[in-house]
């Protein structure tokens, strides 16, 4: 059964950045795709990124586009979102989830992280 623990969540200004990363056990992530998604007080849940599991095929929310960037580590069963130029609207509770590599990018995952918070406040 694999395991994706988050990391990396906190408290930034506007204009900062942030890395989490998602860490698994139990199983390797290198067959999986990746997404990572995000949910605010009162909102659905969201897609921010997703990655293939080769590594070759990423998409981004356009809400993030050009500020976050997906990568993944496989040597150490982790995948990454850096996140730049932080904006008070990016604060959510923020997932990563793996998911057979049929249904890459899609909203379904077969495994969830626990989710960290990200919040953007001065």
């Amino acid at each position: 059964q694999l395991q994706l623990v988050e990391s990396g969540g906190g408290l930034v200004q506007p204009g900062g950045s942030l890395r989490l990363s998602c860490t698994a056990s139990g199983g390797t992530l290198d067959y999986y795709a990746i997404s990572w998604f995000r949910q605010a007080p009162g909102k659905e849940r969201e897609g921010v990124s997703c990655m293939s599991s080769s590594g070759k095929s990423t998409d981004y929310a356009d809400s993030v586009k050009g500020r976050f960037t997906i990568s993944r580590d496989n040597a150490k069963n982790t995948v990454h979102l850096q996140m730049n130029s932080l904006k008070p609207e990016d604060t959510a509770v923020y997932y990563c989830a793996a998911v057979r590599p049929q249904y890459y990018c899609s909203k379904s995952g077969d495994y969830w992280g626990q989710g960290t918070q990200v919040t953007v406040s001065t």
